[in-house]
């Protein structure tokens, strides 16, 4: 076996995905933790510890408590290369975790025992279903009361719309939690609540084992059988080939925040999660174990030094093996370009890496060469498509307030836009620029960020606007006359493709009908 086919085997790339609240960003914690990345779990919330949680280190994530942006973390674990990207659960920045599921090989779904499914993971369910991603769905908070696990995988089941199975069942749940039976390997794993240690596990070679009374009382033991017979009953017998098609999903119950199921999950999923999977390219499917390199930027993030003002491209390889100062291709800007600094992550700590191999996510230093979407590759001209940046839904004016730092809003206005956590569109009419994006909370983040990054003022202006769509047409004519007759709802787009701008349904329906030759679109991806 080749070094190549041999560092490949050993990639696990995944996200972890879920509504806020459920408890993503304690789980990732728990698994560095594991992975001894990290050696103490820094309590998210508490104040008292002025430790914030590893994944959260942009100024605004530590004073709200949330995650805004996904953050890659990569640690060793028992022979396997494991790198994690924590996604931002809060809906308004549902666009960066739609694009980072583009880089990851499978999925982890958290789900809150009392809370059961919601909105936000729905959506993204739909996203691995339609890109055929293997999930793998983690129950949290079993040491608080919660919902029935059996009504609880029915939820799941018509709500995400997969079959599951359970690879571990709890025994009792909220304050008589007694821990999980492992189905995955036959152990029963005790639970003590303890935020710093693990607790112990007991090998069983039978569920009618007399120990398993001894361990947990006699009426949790007889359920506990009872359930185990039932969900051998109903439920399909575990087969990987079905979960790695993206089919079924495994299930496991714990308590991420008292560090709990979390070990089991880790040792099943290194055991069954998918190696990194080939990749299509427009021109063709590139797969993990060809030697030559090629990678997409999936992500831009500003200024994760804010002594520096830099920005890092996050590079998925999708194949080969990539080094520090060789020459590769750019293949949008046809240029060659090498990089005597590419970085891994752990979260904000980044060190400099020599060689990655497919599978892993390296961080490019970027002044500016770096638009989201592009390939890099050892030669060949290769594109990947499917990052798309959907037609935003809150529209409004961003205007200096500071007529002195003009120069600076504008070089943080297109950072940002860079980063792909807004749009901005150049009004036709009277030149205005107009931000668009996904959900308030981001017209907060910008301005707080053009602020404490860029010493830049804005304000923001009222704009009645129902939808941006891109449009195009083969028939430059119908184009001139379409652009000539709506010229005040005209604008362009960062890469100066022309945008509509519809102040409502009906405006943009009519403009559909009286239009016939041209297209619109709601994504930018055409």
């Amino acid at each position: 076996m080749s070094v190549l086919t041999e560092e490949i085997k050993k990639r696990r790339t995944f996200a972890i995905i879920s509504h806020p609240d459920a408890g993503k960003t304690t789980l990732t914690e728990k698994l560095l933790l594991f992975g001894g990345a990290i050696h103490v779990a820094g309590a998210v919330k508490s104040n008292k510890i002025k430790k914030t949680a590893t994944s959260d280190w942009m100024e605004i994530e530590k004073q709200r408590g949330i995650s805004v942006a996904t953050s890659v973390m990569a640690f060793d674990y028992d022979g396997y290369k494991i790198n994690i990207l924590d996604t931002p659960g809060h809906q308004d920045f549902a666009e960066d975790t739609y694009r980072t599921l583009t880089a990851v090989d499978s999925v982890i779904i958290v789900i809150d025992t009392a809370k059961g499914v919601e909105m936000q993971t729905r959506k993204l369910m739909e996203v691995c279903r339609m890109r055929k991603t293997p999930v793998i769905v983690f129950v949290n908070k079993m040491d608080r009361e919660g919902k029935d696990p059996f009504d609880l995988l029915d939820e799941i089941e018509s709500e995400l719309k997969i079959n599951v199975r359970p690879l571990s069942w709890p025994i009792n749940i909220g304050q008589r939690f007694k821990g999980v039976y492992n189905i995955f390997e036959n152990k029963l794993d005790l639970y003590t609540p303890n935020k710093q240690r693990v607790t112990e596990s007991v090998e069983i070679a039978d569920v009618n084992d007399p120990e398993l009374d001894n361990r947990v009382g006699e009426a949790d033991a007889d359920k506990l059988r009872m359930d185990l017979e039932l969900i051998e009953g109903v439920y399909p017998e575990f087969d990987v080939d079905t979960y790695l098609a993206g089919e079924i999903a495994p299930v496991f119950f714990g308590s991420a925040l008292n560090n709990f199921g979390v070990k089991e999950l880790l040792d099943c999923f290194c055991k069954i999660a998918p190696t990194p999977r080939p990749v299509k390219a427009v021109e063709r499917e590139v797969k993990p174990e060809e030697e030559g390199f090629s990678g997409f930027v999936f992500k831009i993030h500003a200024n994760m030094d804010p002594n520096h003002r830099s920005c890092i491209a996050f590079v998925k390889i999708c194949s080969g093996k990539f080094e520090r100062n060789v020459n590769y291709k750019h293949v949008r800007n046809n240029k060659l370009m090498r990089f005597s600094s590419p970085t891994a992550f752990m979260a904000q700590k980044k060190e400099v890496v020599d060689e990655a191999f497919a599978g892993d996510i390296v961080g490019l230093p970027d002044t500016g060469n770096f638009k989201i979407g592009d390939t890099l590759t050892g030669g060949e001209m290769l594109h990947f498509k499917g990052i798309p940046s959907f037609s935003p839904e809150m529209f409004k004016y961003i205007e200096n307030a500071d007529p002195m730092k003009t120069k600076q809003l504008n070089k943080g206005i297109e950072q940002l836009m860079d980063e792909g956590v807004a749009q901005v569109f150049t009004n036709q009419f009277n030149g205005r620029k107009i931000i668009g994006t996904v959900g308030q909370l981001q017209f907060e983040v910008i301005q707080y960020r053009l602020l404490h990054e860029y010493g830049a003022q804005c304000r923001w202006e009222p704009i009645n606007l129902y939808k941006a769509c891109w449009i195009e047409s083969d028939d430059a004519e119908a184009l001139q006359n379409f652009k000539r007759r709506k010229s005040q709802y005209m604008a362009v787009d960062k890469d100066g493709r022309d945008v509509f701008l519809a102040d409502s349904g009906y405006v943009l329906m009519m403009a559909q009908q009286d239009f016939p030759k041209i297209k619109f679109h709601f994504t930018s991806e055409f």
